[in-house]
């Protein structure tokens, strides 16, 4: 995996069912490096923190290969990196091979995958279409968040080492495709419900699903 380009956002204010919204999702390639700090990254943008930023979602990647398949759905849309409203989009990130819990050291950066990607309206509004939150879920390839477990400068170029691989865990697709679904596998969810790279609030909604089934 290589970051292809660094992606930052300047605040950007909607109309949403009445309301002004402000979101981060806007981001912009920078031609240098950005900064990957404990609960966010440095200069960008993020408004809404109950939803972003913080420990588990300090910085989002998304993959540059799936790009082809999105311009396809939105060829009208103005593409650029960061469309997909990520920090760092990355060549050959694969949601079906990177674990969550897996550490890995990119630039001077030591990063854990946490957790997918999970759209909201703004992504649709960005994409024009409400309809693209369910395209999103059904492809399944949703980038991941990660936490970051010392900080540093990141850049184009940069490829990621994995430094330690997650043990009894599962894959980053795997873990979105079991978010959104309706029958949830429980052997998959005992596997991660130790896995201390997910937000303890999300295992713990895990947990309550086990107890109640």
């Amino acid at each position: 995996m290589k970051i292809i380009s660094t992606n930052i956002a300047k605040p950007t204010k909607f109309i949403w069912n009445g309301k002004e919204v402000t979101t981060g999702i806007y981001k912009e390639p920078i031609n240098g490096p950005i900064f990957l700090g404990k609960t966010d990254v440095k200069g960008d943008e993020v408004t809404d923190r109950k939803h972003h930023g913080g420990e588990f979602k300090a910085c989002y990647l998304f993959s540059e290969n799936q790009y082809d398949y999105w311009k396809g759905l939105y060829p009208n849309l103005d593409w650029n990196w960061g469309m997909f409203g990520e920090n760092l989009t990355v060549e050959d990130l694969n949601e079906d091979d990177i674990q969550i819990g897996d550490i890995y050291k990119v630039g001077e950066a030591l990063v854990q995958i946490t957790q997918p990607r999970e759209p909201c309206f703004k992504f649709g509004y960005k994409f024009g279409n409400q309809n693209a939150l369910k395209q999103f879920i059904d492809k399944g390839y949703s980038g991941t968040y990660v936490r970051i477990l010392q900080e540093g400068y990141v850049t184009a170029g940069d490829e990621f080492q994995l430094t330690e691989k997650a043990k009894n865990s599962i894959s980053t697709r795997s873990f979105f495709n079991l978010l959104f679904s309706r029958n949830k596998d429980i052997n998959t969810i005992k596997l991660i419900l130790e896995n201390d790279a997910i937000p303890q609030k999300k295992r713990d909604k895990l947990k309550a699903f086990i107890e109640k089934n």
